[in-house]
């Protein structure tokens, strides 16, 4: 592993942009530690400037991947793009010199800007509980930089606090994955008293968007549910799910968190009960642009990147809370749109949904897919989670976007998955009740059903119904990705066809639907539950050993 000069040079760099001037002693362009981290420093700033570019490494999630979301290379999605570069995911084409998600060398740079700041922040001549703060907050980046490692490659170096010297070549062997999830925890365990609580006197409007005890007890109770799935605890070991299920309740204890009345409402509020922890961005319209309807003219030009399966489609119930595949259900395949999940409407665009003051064609030859060469939907959707209510606006506006990195739902749905393999289904079937009234799925009259679920399950069931809730709740929220890894069904979800629907106009207003194979997915099950470790690492540390198949 080589830990190369710009790692520091960057931090360092970035940590002076808009900071005031200081007397140039020595060139310009070398910028040492102690410029930074200085004892004359009397507000912090420049301690601050690193705090913050620190911060940066938390996944920004919208359209990161060449313009699609994770999910597209997934059951959940495609990329509208033929051809996409997501598809070295999608199909198998992962190589160690070629991961369009590779994350080893972001994470050890933030890692090791972590060690650095740690090393080095006591001289900053800042009051006790910022510094407490920071140096909580910086930590808390340290272990889940941790996480985002171990759920790519399983367990990596744990480096410690050492702060390795700039194009120093040092050769630390990988840790298990149980060692490295012991040490997440620790650390999460460690941190979680010295970070801000939320309250409206440590966690007043100015300070939205930092790291609280909640997200070190969220990232905490994910670890642990990754920890007992089936791909990392492949021989069922029931305490690990008893962990798990005791790290969410810990969250749900605080007794802060809670799910926002409006589930679309989520996703476009920059404070809310039921955000833990999110990137937030500046306020633009462009997450709106990129993902809606591709038939909008100037000056509302769309370029939908994102088109979702009719396997995601077809996840969502009935208004009733039923299977759409349940006679009970009310589902007419001539009129596949109503009567369904509300959150249908809001994480896809299908034809006949309303935006910027008109309805959306997805219709062969409608606006919104023309045919031709110009990029559109393969699929017959869009991706609409994340936007702004725009059916009836006639243009776009600046809205404000968070990515939810942590967010109450998801503990909720660890809590009650955690629960149930744990054997205590009756409680993993009160949180997907919470879950299902949020979304407007009412309780309903018939004996034996509550929100559309049968009152008694058997285990597996009551998985099966854990698992698609996770899938409509948390679409596009970079779960999807993983989840199918964890839970080691990838073999069979990802590698198939998927599919789309292709509608067609019958006149009188009406169409007629006819489902189609939109792309075939292909996953390796020998090889692509993990990422190959990067070919530039296995050649600069030879006491790495490269994960299985490549």
């Amino acid at each position: 592993m080589r830990f190369r000069t710009h790692y520091i040079t960057g931090m360092l760099a970035m940590a002076l942009l808009g900071g005031c001037q200081k007397f140039e002693t020595e060139p310009e362009e070398t910028i040492t530690e102690a410029y930074v981290f200085d004892q004359f420093d009397l507000n912090g700033t420049f301690a601050q400037q690193v705090v913050n570019n620190i911060y940066a490494h938390l996944n920004p999630g919208f359209n990161r991947i060449s313009g699609v979301v994770l999910d597209a290379a997934t059951d959940d999605a495609i990329p509208s793009a033929i051809t996409h570069p997501i598809e070295v995911l999608s199909k198998g084409r992962l190589t160690a010199g070629n991961n369009i998600e590779d994350a080893w060398a972001s994470s050890y740079a933030c890692i090791r800007k972590v060690n650095l700041f740690l090393s080095k922040q006591s001289i900053v001549p800042r009051d006790a509980q910022t510094k407490q703060f920071w140096r909580a907050e910086v930590r808390f980046m340290r272990a889940y930089s941790y996480f985002e490692l171990i759920r790519r490659y399983g367990g990596v170096p744990l480096i410690g606090d050492v702060v390795y010297q700039p194009g120093e070549i040092v050769g630390p062997s990988r840790n298990t994955f149980e060692e490295c999830v012991s040490y997440i925890v620790r650390e999460c365990d460690i941190i979680k008293d010295s970070l801000r609580k939320e309250t409206a006197t440590e966690f007043p409007a100015t300070e939205w968007g930092k790291i609280t005890r909640g997200a070190a007890l969220a990232l905490k109770s994910r670890v642990l549910l990754y920890a007992a799935s089936p791909l990392f605890n492949p021989a069922g070991n029931p305490a690990r799910w008893q962990a798990a299920a005791s790290a969410a309740k810990e969250v749900i204890d605080l007794g802060y968190f809670s799910l926002n009345a409006s589930f679309q409402g989520t996703f476009v509020n920059r404070s809310l009960r039921e955000i833990i922890l999110a990137h937030q961005r500046p306020i633009t319209s462009d997450v709106e642009r990129n993902n809606a309807p591709v038939g909008y003219g100037a000056p509302n030009l769309s370029y939908g990147y994102v088109s979702p399966t009719q396997d995601l489609v077809d996840a969502f119930p009935a208004a009733n809370g039923r299977s759409i595949s349940d006679p009970a259900s009310g589902y007419l395949a001539s009129n596949p749109y109503a009567n369904r999940d509300p959150r249908l409407g809001w994480t896809v665009f299908f034809n006949g949904s309303r935006w910027l003051n008109r309805s959306v064609e997805t219709f062969t030859g409608g606006l919104d897919r023309p045919g031709g060469i110009q990029t559109q939907t393969r699929t017959g959707y869009y991706m609409r989670k994340f936007l702004a209510d725009l059916s009836t606006a006639t243009a776009y506006s600046n809205q404000t976007h968070n990515f939810p990195i942590f967010r109450y739902a998801e503990v909720l749905l660890n809590y009650a998955e955690a629960l149930n393999e744990s054997g205590n289904t009756a409680e993993a079937f009160n949180q997907l009740k919470a879950i299902r009234l949020r979304a407007g799925i009412p309780l309903g009259t018939t004996a034996g059903f509550q929100h559309g679920l049968p009152v008694s399950m058997s285990q597996a069931e009551m998985r099966a119904a854990i698992r698609n809730e996770r899938r409509i709740e948390l679409a596009f929220e970079e779960h999807r990705f993983w989840d199918i890894r964890r839970w080691k069904i990838a073999e069979i979800v990802a590698n198939r066809d998927v599919f789309g629907i292709r509608a067609t106009p019958a006149g009188a207003g009406a169409f007629s639907y006819v489902m189609e194979s939109a792309d075939r997915l292909y996953f390796n099950p020998a090889k692509h539950y993990f990422y190959p470790i990067p070919f530039t690492e296995m050649n600069a540390n030879p006491n790495l050993v490269q994960n299985p198949g490549y």
